[in-house]
């Protein structure tokens, strides 16, 4: 697990089903072992100010099938997330976006996210409301993105756009998806 930190958080969290705390001494670090894609998260409503999602969205169904009964782990990941959001939380994801190769390469990517996926859990009667989700972002930021330019947040623009024009050019597009989505607990039922 690399310790990300986008919005420069004095106190960070990481949570996995298999123990993936960083190597070597990462100050501030705290590691809670539990399964994401099954609620509750083992935080308290309202408790960050921002959750970060790299390279792991994909890797969530979205749906399965247990003892007979449909489950929608996707939908009840982003339900978990924004109840873990304080109002106003930013929920911050990178991940390959379809029709990137690099979507489709890892065999255990399973969930599929296109330029419009964000759009089911925003607004005020989001979509994604008819399948279960009680919750409603709204989007800061979306774009394509090279995942260097998500990992490297103070490095300047131009050089930023750089990278996405030479992928574009040579190496058939850019791979990743960003999402800057804020909570909105005033719309949430």
């Amino acid at each position: 697990m690399i310790a990300r930190n986008p919005y420069q958080s004095t106190e960070l969290w990481g949570c996995d089903i298999v123990d993936r705390r960083p190597q070597g001494e990462v100050c501030n670090f705290n590691f809670v072992l539990a399964d994401i894609s099954r609620p509750p998260l083992p935080f308290e409503d309202n408790f960050f100010s921002s959750v970060s999602a790299f390279d792991f969205l994909e890797h969530i169904p979205r749906t399965e099938y247990i003892e007979g009964r449909l489950r929608l782990p996707f939908i009840y990941l982003m339900n978990e997330i924004f109840r873990i959001l304080r109002p106003e939380g930013v929920f911050f994801a990178s991940t390959p976006a379809f029709p990137h190769p690099a979507a489709f390469q890892d065999p255990t990517h399973v969930n599929f996210i296109t330029n419009s996926t964000h759009n089911y859990f925003c607004g005020s009667e989001p979509y994604a409301r008819n399948y279960g989700f009680t919750g409603s972002f709204s989007a800061r930021k979306v774009l394509r993105d090279h995942p260097k330019n998500v990992n490297n947040p103070r490095e300047s623009n131009l050089r930023k756009w750089y990278r996405n024009l030479e992928y574009k050019i040579f190496k058939g597009g850019v791979s990743h998806l960003t999402w800057e989505l804020v909570a909105e607990k005033g719309f949430s039922s």
